[in-house]
């Protein structure tokens, strides 16, 4: 044991004479601050910058311990104030570390700039979705919330409890009003916007356009490619966007007057608004009634009479705005929730109404009272849409379940009514049928199976041959108005329907299924157009969103 012990302190103090300083030197453990870390992509342009680990690894106290601090800040603050171009020769240098780090930067940065990310960085930030229009209806304030005291518990004040005893049970039989039935009084209802103040007479500016004398329609002639040529030159602006109706719309329309565009909207909550696009009224020409109580499905103008505009509603009521009297007359009321309705007659006097639950009602306007003339039970399951023959007025199509049948108005029975023509082909639910509306040898039809069909009628055959198919998603969801294929009035051979595709549009078909011009604008369009409408003479097109706001596309 004795002669280990010897050799092993030979052996240390050997290696003890024959070490030098710089050998004492190199065998100090190095600083981690000088060790090679591997490489990280930096990707904030502002990474140029060289930043110093603030921690420092606490070693034993000795007397040169200020002075040591002394270096390292004064090494930090030469590192912080050098340049890349340094080099490690100089005194005050980088080091080959803080060399490789600040060329990875470089790297990096150049690489970043190559595939142009700080370019679409920028782009995605200016892709912000635009707010909706402001204009029309202006925003009700909410109201001021009452501020109650903070409820406190009886048990803690050490208070016993209120005693509370429940009202008596009614010995009488209690009548529960449905809300679905809830409606205006019967009669004629003063034409007073709800927007105005209370008192506030009608603009002199809407009877002038009202009255403005438009049975003399201008016909455009336009063959195919022209008429593609002044789709193109239809544009959206800023002002011509604006909330008319408080709710989602339902049904629109356009006035047929040429001077200005005056539009329709009626909404889920039983208000009809109206909007002269460019007009000094207050809310920028809009105006705002309430009529109904219950959706307004379907709202027209008069042909005969441009004064009047008829609107129908879910709660069983039809009205007819008369600008002239400024009142809201009652055309039909009946306990049945009603859908739509069509005029019989060239001067708008004979109307077909129907409701919910497969009927129809032929109603004459000149007859004293709001009831009908005739009820007639066609679809037991329901019916979505009436559309008059523009030509032949006896004719009507109804779009009932799956099927669209044609009836004659002449023939017409209590049940079991002889159908004239049918159009089969529909494997779910039709939201709409509507003739053609130059001649009516066209039906075009809109189905829950994503296809928009068109049917030749002009033989009135007793099953009417399919002549056109275009598939087309149809399916809004439930908060959103199902889409309708309607006919430019203007045209017999073309149709608009809105769109559930990004970015949002509005379509236009041909009668062969071509597609004809799809209206977009990335600032002035960005949800779907549920309702859309041409103009009757003029190059317009408006289309109505769930908001209550209107679009108009217009040269």
């Amino acid at each position: 044991m004795s002669t280990r012990r010897t050799k092993r302190e030979a052996v240390v103090k050997l290696q003890q004479l024959e070490l030098t300083p710089v050998d004492v030197e190199g065998a100090v453990r190095r600083s981690s601050r000088t060790v090679l870390v591997p490489k990280r992509l930096k990707y904030s342009p502002e990474s140029s910058i060289v930043e110093t680990p603030n921690k420092k690894r606490k070693t034993k106290t000795h007397k040169n311990s200020q002075n040591n601090r002394k270096d390292i800040k004064e090494e930090d603050s030469d590192v912080e104030n050098s340049d890349v171009e340094h080099t490690s020769s100089g005194q005050g240098g980088l080091s080959a570390y803080e060399l490789e780090r600040l060329e990875n930067i470089r790297q990096n940065q150049a690489f970043l700039s190559s595939i142009n990310l700080y370019q679409a960085t920028e782009e995605l930030k200016q892709l912000t979705r635009p707010k909706p229009s402001q204009r029309g209806l202006m925003r009700s304030q909410a109201a001021v919330k009452e501020v109650l005291p903070a409820r406190k518990s009886l048990r803690l004040q050490k208070k016993e409890a209120e005693i509370l005893t429940l009202p008596p049970e009614p010995s009488g039989t209690v009548i529960y009003e449905q809300s679905s039935r809830l409606k205006k009084p019967p009669g004629p209802l003063p034409m007073d916007p709800i927007n105005m103040e209370e008192g506030s007479k009608l603009p002199s500016q809407l009877l002038e356009l009202c009255s403005e004398d438009s049975r003399e329609e201008r016909k455009m002639e336009l063959d195919l490619k022209g008429y593609h040529s002044a789709l193109k030159n239809m544009r959206i602006t800023e002002d011509r966007v604006a909330k008319v109706v408080k709710d989602r719309i339902f049904s629109a329309a356009f006035h047929p007057c040429t001077s200005s565009l005056l539009m329709a909207a009626g909404d889920k909550w039983g208000k009809v608004g109206l909007w002269n696009l460019g007009g000094d009224w207050d809310d920028d020409g809009v105006l705002l009634f309430e009529p109904h109580t219950r959706p307004v499905g379907c709202v027209a103008f008069s042909r005969a009479h441009p004064t009047h505009l008829l609107s129908l509603s879910y709660d069983g009521s039809l009205r007819c705005m008369d600008v002239e009297k400024a009142v809201f007359d009652d055309v039909y009321d009946t306990d049945d929730g009603l859908k739509t309705f069509d005029f019989m007659s060239h001067d708008c006097s004979t109307l077909v109404v129907g409701n919910w639950y497969g009927e129809v009602a032929i109603v004459d306007r000149r007859t004293p009272g709001n009831s009908h003339e005739s009820l007639h039970s066609l679809d037991p399951k329901t019916l979505r849409c009436v559309s008059v023959h523009p030509l032949q007025k006896q004719y009507f199509a109804v779009a009932e379940s799956k099927v669209v049948s044609i009836y004659d108005s002449r023939c017409l029975k209590k049940t079991k009514t002889q159908t004239v023509s049918q159009l089969h082909g529909h494997s779910l639910s039709i939201s709409s049928a509507y003739f053609s509306p130059c001649t009516g040898n066209r039906v075009l039809t809109s189905c829950m199976d994503n296809h928009i069909r068109i049917y030749d009628t002009s033989a009135m055959t007793t099953k009417s041959p399919l002549l056109t198919s275009v598939r087309h998603d149809m399916h809004t969801g439930r908060w959103l108005t199902k889409l309708s294929a309607v006919w430019d009035p203007k045209r017999e051979d073309c149709f608009v329907v809105g769109s559930m595709s990004r970015p949002r549009r509005v379509e236009v078909f041909h009668e062969n299924g071509q597609p004809q011009h799809s209206f977009m604008d990335g600032e002035n369009l960005n949800t779907v157009l549920s309702v859309t409408a041409f103009h009757p003479t003029r190059n317009a097109l408006l289309g109505g969103n769930a908001s209550g706001r209107l679009h108009v596309f217009s040269n």
